[in-house]
């Protein structure tokens, strides 16, 4: 029996091609800006770096039996010490490495805000990914175009990639502790997706 929706086709190269995008954008940070605020409030650079680094390592547990409260205490982890560009890298390797054994996008994950398969919770993480590439650009002025197939995706299938979650960003009445409010708007992909995601492009 299989629990991949057809929505995650390919989710193992979505999220590298996520992973790149993030990357491309650190290369630019200058020594400065580590400390410099981005849209997400309770985090600097440094901090939204780290959690996306740490936050691709906290994947891989989940695949061998980590429940949702290991994932949670481990978010806050240092994963970047002294070489923030090396130890992002890596992790974005070694989660796809890890999602992409035979077999493994079909098992059922203790995600912190439900048990679904690992091909919806690595979709999860893509999106996320995909949000904090604006967010970094915003927050070191560089250019923020997201890569338009990864919207279209995000647009496509919000309702798989959050199916059955306890907080869905897209939610009026979420408990946003992990998405910030949304608001909805007419435009392009790019600005309506970033307000559905609590952000103010």
């Amino acid at each position: 029996m299989t629990h991949t929706d057809p929505a995650f086709d390919g989710i193992v190269d979505r999220y590298t091609r996520a992973g790149a995008s993030f990357e491309q954008l650190l290369r630019q940070v200058r020594p400065d800006q580590w400390d410099d605020p981005t849209p997400c409030t309770e985090w600097n650079v440094r901090l939204l770096v780290n959690h996306m680094a740490q936050g691709n390592r906290n994947y891989i547990p989940l695949l061998e039996g980590a429940d949702g409260a290991e994932f949670m205490g481990r978010r806050g982890v240092d994963a970047l010490g002294d070489d923030p560009l090396g130890a992002f890298t890596a992790s974005v390797s070694a989660c796809a490495a890890a999602y992409g054994r035979p077999g493994v996008l079909d098992r059922i994950l203790d995600y912190p805000l439900g048990r679904i398969p690992a091909a919806q919770a690595l979709a999860v993480r893509t999106t996320d990914s995909v949000i904090h590439t604006w967010d970094l650009a915003r927050a070191i002025g560089a250019d923020e175009t997201l890569d338009p197939e990864q919207l279209q995706w995000i647009d496509d299938h919000l309702d798989a990639i959050y199916a059955g979650l306890s907080e869905v960003p897209t939610a009026p009445d979420s408990t946003h502790k992990f998405f910030g409010p949304a608001t909805t708007v007419e435009g392009p992909r790019q600005e309506r997706i970033l307000r559905l995601m609590g952000r103010t492009p």
